[in-house]
Formats: C-alpha cells, sequence, structure tokens
C-alpha cells in the first residue's frame, strides 16, 4: 500500500469558467500526517476540500485516494469523515441518534452501531451526554460530538473545514490540543482547512499555504515560519518587518543588499542574485536593542516611537531610517525595557541569519 492517502494532480476549479479558485494544484497528504490547508479567504482552501469530500467536483485534473482515482466516486462511498465549522448538527436529536445516523445510513447493525457509538464517546470524553440533545450541549461539547460523528465509521480520511471558528480563544485553544491528541492516539489522516497562522503552526505536521488558488510553500511548520520561501509566505505567516531593496553582491547562502536602511548583510533564498530587487524579512523577535559590540553582523541607529504591552512580551515601534513600522518584540522580563521612552535614540541589530533576502513579488503583502 502506497504512504500516500491523498494525491491531488493537476487540480484546477473555476466556477464562473474564466476564474480559477483552485489553479494547477499538486499535492500529496501522507499517511498518518496533519496537513493543514492554510490562506486567507478566496485562497482556494475550502474548495480543495470540498474536491477531496466529492462535494465538488473539479474543473480538471484528478484526485487520488491510494493512487485509485476517486472524481467520480460518490461522497458516501469515499470512506471520508468531514467536520464542517457550523458542526451540522441534528438539534432535535440526541447525542446518540446523531451518531447512529451514518452507521445507519450504512445499513451497520444494530449491537455494532451501539459499540461504535460508546467508543467514539469515551475518544472525545463525552461517555455521560449519549441521551441528550445536541441543542443542549456546549459549543465545545458540540463540537466534539460533530468530531466523533467523523470517526465513528473509522475512515480513512478526515476533513475539518474550520471546525473551530465559532469557539471562543480559551475554548478553541483546548480543542486544538484535543484533536491533536485524538490524531495521535488514533493515526489518522487529517486535511484541515483554516485561516488562521496561529492554529495552523500548533497543530499540523505540515502546512500548505494558498495564495489566489496556488501553492506558496509547503513546509513543517518551524520551516514555514523560520524559512519563509516567498515574499507572501514571510507577510502572511507570523509577524515580519520587510522592505525593500537590491542585491548588491552574492555569495553563496548570503548576500549584501542596499536598501533604505544602508547596506544589509542578509541570508539569500533560492536564486537571488546581483541587481535584483528583493524583500527583506527580519521577525520581531529576532532583532535585538542596544546589542553588545560585533554581536550581530548589522547594526543601525533608531528611535522609540511607542511602547505596547503584550503581557508575556512588550512592542517596541522604531523609526529606523525611515522605516516608521520597524518593530521588536522583547520578553516582559527585559529590564532595560521599561527605562526606554518614546523619542529615545537607540541601536538595533540582527544577524545575516535572521534576515531573508526574497525575491519581490508586488502582490507579497496580504
Amino acid at each position: 500500500m502506497t504512504d500516500t492517502v491523498v494525491s491531488f494532480v493537476g487540480i484546477n476549479k473555476t466556477y464562473d469558467g474564466r476564474s480559477l479558485v483552485v489553479d494547477d494544484l499538486n499535492l500529496e497528504v501522507r499517511s498518518g500526517e496533519f496537513l493543514t490547508l492554510l490562506g486567507a479567504s478566496g485562497s482556494g482552501k475550502t474548495s480543495s476540500l470540498m474536491m477531496v469530500a466529492g462535494f465538488e467536483q473539479p474543473t480538471s485534473g484528478d484526485i487520488l485516494m491510494h493512487g485509485n482515482p476517486i472524481t467520480r466516486v460518490p461522497p458516501h462511498k469515499r470512506n471520508i469523515g468531514v467536520v464542517f465549522q457550523n458542526y451540522a448538527l441534528f438539534p432535535h436529536m440526541t447525542v446518540e441518534k446523531n451518531l447512529a445516523f451514518p452507521l445507519e445510513a450504512r445499513r451497520v447493525p444494530r449491537e455494532e452501531i451501539k459499540k461504535k457509538i460508546k467508543r467514539v464517546l469515551d475518544i472525545v470524553r463525552l461517555s455521560d451526554y449519549a441521551e441528550r440533545r445536541t441543542s443542549q450541549l456546549s459549543g465545545g461539547q458540540q463540537q466534539r460530538i460533530a468530531l466523533a460523528r467523523a470517526l465513528i465509521f473509522d475512515p480513512t480520511l478526515v476533513l475539518m473545514d474550520e471546525p473551530l471558528g465559532a469557539l471562543d480563544r480559551q475554548l478553541r485553544e483546548a480543542m486544538q490540543y484535543e484533536i491533536k491528541q485524538i490524531h495521535r492516539t488514533l493515526g489518522l489522516s487529517v486535511i484541515y482547512v483554516t485561516h488562521d497562522q496561529d492554529e495552523a503552526l500548533t497543530m499540523s505536521t505540515r502546512i500548505a499555504v494558498l495564495n489566489r488558488g496556488r501553492i506558496e510553500q509547503v513546509s513543517i511548520p518551524t520551516d514555514l515560519y523560520e524559512r519563509p520561501e516567498t515574499s507572501f509566505v514571510a507577510t502572511f505567516v507570523g509577524d515580519n518587518n520587510c522592505f525593500r531593496g537590491k542585491v548588491s553582491l552574492h555569495q553563496s547562502e548570503q548576500c549584501v543588499v542596499e536598501s533604505p536602511l544602508g547596506t544589509v548583510q542578509a541570508s539569500s533564498v533560492d536564486a537571488v542574485t546581483a541587481g535584483d530587487d528583493v524583500m527583506l524579512a527580519i521577525r520581531p523577535e529576532r532583532a535585538k536593542l542596544n546589542p553588545p559590540a560585533g554581536s550581530t553582523d548589522n547594526v543601525f541607529e533608531a528611535t522609540v516611537r511607542e511602547l505596547t504591552y503584550h503581557g508575556d512580551h512588550v512592542r517596541v515601534r522604531l523609526t529606523l531610517c525611515d522605516q516608521s513600522t520597524f518593530v521588536v518584540k522583547i520578553p516582559n522580563n527585559f529590564h532595560g525595557g521599561s527605562d526606554m521612552t518614546a523619542g529615545q535614540k537607540i541601536q538595533i541589530g540582527w544577524n545575516a541569519k535572521d534576515c531573508r533576502a526574497l525575491a519581490f513579488e508586488s502582490n507579497s503583502t496580504h
């Protein structure tokens, strides 16, 4: 058996015959992995998910499961569990009847249905709720029942479309860990759709970033955050200080860039060469305030504009050679942070390895 559960092969999708919402999608979902499709509204992530489920059809291309085409296989024969943002539960039915419904549709014997209901309620830790109506449950409990219903017929694959979007922050974070634990325990293959970058970074084995129907990057979470491959990914995933420049010298994996700040030592990405326009990207937590002499590859003078308290860190907004939106994050145990005031002149520095020189794209911001 192949290690690949689902393959998107040259998938295109258009609803109006002119614009592609999914544009030449080629992607493999590996057995047992938690793959997240991450993108803004209109990026094509939900359309891609719905085509796997069978609720939408590709305009062209093929979707394979374990190497077999499923484009013409009806949804109920694909052995796929689906969890929607709105839960799609029957409010007038009990939890038990909601869970029994997909099994009864498959003509599963009654005794087996009871065993499966007990098993999935144990998995989602709601064993005592079988007789309650779903309308009597909290949002988090309803989400667990929706997940239990997706798991009840032992699917090959589980699809989740923004399943935590309706929950408040604290409950959403709790459910993230619940779903991760269930994924690890059962060894499921999951395709998860979200626009929430933190959620994607927290939950995923790999993340595919979509932009205007095309994949920008597919990486494990640490690589996606630490090593963005395109200027779009750098601006979309997490916070980055971004500004333009032109490469003046290229050597192996590093380059020298002339920018509004002056000369910057940076880490070059892919085919960036001398003379290329680039976007420089520096994470706020990678820049250092008043670094010791010689400790960073780049050092510039800056002016403090604003300090904002965020609990675990302080955000310092600086003007840096007319770059008025440069931000540095410092931990809240950084004693020097409380001594800074607006208008103060300080030094700021960072190392070349923490500054990515990416090919400039006019649509890099989101």
